[in-house]
């Protein structure tokens, strides 16, 4: 499977939980409130998990910059689907590309800019962020 398709496949997905299923393509994208050219798909919020973890696709534009910001009280994992970029946590650069993960500790700075095709990655908060 190609890494766009899927990427596409998990924003029109689905979710099983123990009384219901969810269609992920359902869920709106919406603009980050703080960064430009940032969007956000909730696909699972702590409502459902008792506030232990949520989950969210990231969708990045092409040299767009979800810029330096910390979580003060999660820990935060991301699975990279789709694009390439760079991801800076503290002071340490990684490159981003599909099959690439990188996990933020509470309390870290952290930034992840896109490259020229964009980025799509999944982020999951522990305890949940939302």
């Amino acid at each position: 499977m190609e890494t766009r398709e899927l990427a596409a496949c998990m924003a029109n997905g689905s979710i099983t939980f123990m009384d219901r299923d969810d269609a992920m393509g359902e869920i709106p994208w919406c603009q980050h409130p703080k960064f430009k050219g940032v969007y956000l798909k909730h696909i699972l919020k702590g409502k459902d998990t008792g506030g232990m973890l949520s989950c969210h696709m990231v969708k990045i534009d092409p040299d767009a910059i979800l810029e330096e910001h910390i979580h003060e009280n999660q820990w935060e994992l991301h699975e990279i689907m789709e694009g390439e970029g760079k991801f800076i946590l503290e002071s340490r650069e990684t490159p981003y590309h599909p099959g690439r993960m990188g996990i933020i500790p509470r309390g870290a700075n952290h930034k992840v800019i896109a490259g020229k095709s964009g980025l799509v990655l999944l982020a999951k908060f522990f305890p949940a962020l939302i």
